[in-house]
This record gives structure tokens, C-alpha cells and sequence, in this order.
């Protein structure tokens, strides 16, 4: 979101030189600046103790392709305890070990995404509303279930996974 007015006290706002971010939107009455604002969601490939993934099944997201456990970043909530807690509600799965592996922008709903290996001891799915379906894969199918579109966080995870069990060529990781 670029704001045009102050959302303090509703000034509509100017341009001001600051430091290195060079012109960003200034309230001249409250005397501070005002940055763009965007969503940021968490993405976690979930993997058991066999190694296997877990996908889902999220209609409202796409009805071609399989997903990984996906949420949006509350106020006040850092992006590990989103990570931890989305596993959760969605799956119903327990984390046992949580890594950050990389941030990407998805410069089609303008969000950061920040993306997570997460593995949980399997335990039975307990999946939300929001959840269609899920199902533990195996490292050498997930591939071929997630979307192939170029940049795709689900898809750079999946490979940074593989490459990870040695599955993926020196090559194909080099890209990432």
C-alpha cells in the first residue's frame, strides 16, 4: 500500500529526501515518513522423519496444483511463531525443528514471502476448513504436484529440498 495521506492525522502528504531512500512520502505535521507497506506470509515445506512432504490440497488457491502450508504474518507475531502456528491449524502437525531458508517477493499479490523447512514427527492429519486435502509425498513425486511457474516460492522450496537429499543436480540448484 503507498499512502497518499498521513494515517495519523490525515495530512495529505509530501516528498522529502531521506538519506539513502532517496524521495519517500513525508507528513510535514508529524514530522516523519511514511513506507510503502505490504503483506508478508510465511511458506513452509513440512517433512516427516520418512523424509516425505506434505501437501495440500487449497481449492481457493489453485485447483491445479498442490500447495505447502502457507498464512499471513499477525501484528506483533514474528515469522517463525506464524510458521509453527500455521502448521498447526492447518494440518494439525507439531514442529520439531523449523529452519528459515529463504525470503522471495510474489510480485503478483505484491507480498513478501518468507519460506521455512519444517519437520514434524507424522502424526494423523488434523486439517482446517481451509484445507481441501493433504498428504504425505514422497521427495521424488513433490515436483511434479507444485506448480512449475518460474520463481514459484512452493517450487524454489521443493528444489532447495531435493537438492538438500542430494536429488537435484549442482545445476538445476544453481538458478535459485
Amino acid at each position: 500500500m503507498r499512502f497518499r495521506y498521513c494515517p495519523d492525522c490525515g495530512a495529505l502528504l509530501s516528498s522529502r529526501v531521506l538519506g539513502d531512500e532517496g524521495a519517500v512520502p513525508w507528513c510535514d505535521s508529524c514530522d516523519k515518513p511514511w513506507f510503502d507497506v505490504f503483506p508478508v506470509a510465511v511458506i513452509s515445506l513440512v517433512y516427516n522423519e520418512r523424509g516425505e512432504v506434505l501437501l495440500l490440497r487449497q481449492n481457493y488457491i489453485s485447483t491445479e496444483f498442490h500447495n505447502l502450508v502457507s498464512g499471513y504474518v499477525t501484528p506483533g507475531e514474528d515469522a517463525e511463531s506464524c510458521a509453527v502456528r500455521e502448521i498447526l491449524e492447518e494440518t494439525g502437525q507439531k514442529v520439531e525443528h523449523l529452519e528459515l531458508v529463504l525470503t522471495s517477493w510474489f510480485a503478483r499479490k505484491e507480498m513478501m514471502m518468507i519460506g521455512f523447512f519444517a519437520r514434524v514427527e507424522a502424526r494423523e492429519l488434523a486439517l482446517s476448513s481451509e484445507v481441501d486435502g493433504a498428504g504425505w509425498h514422497r521427495p521424488e513425486e513433490i515436483l511434479s504436484l507444485v506448480s512449475s511457474r518460474p520463481g514459484s516460492t512452493s517450487r524454489v522450496l521443493c528444489e532447495r529440498y531435493l537438492s538438500r537429499l542430494g536429488m537435484m543436480s549442482a545445476t538445476a540448484d544453481a538458478g535459485d
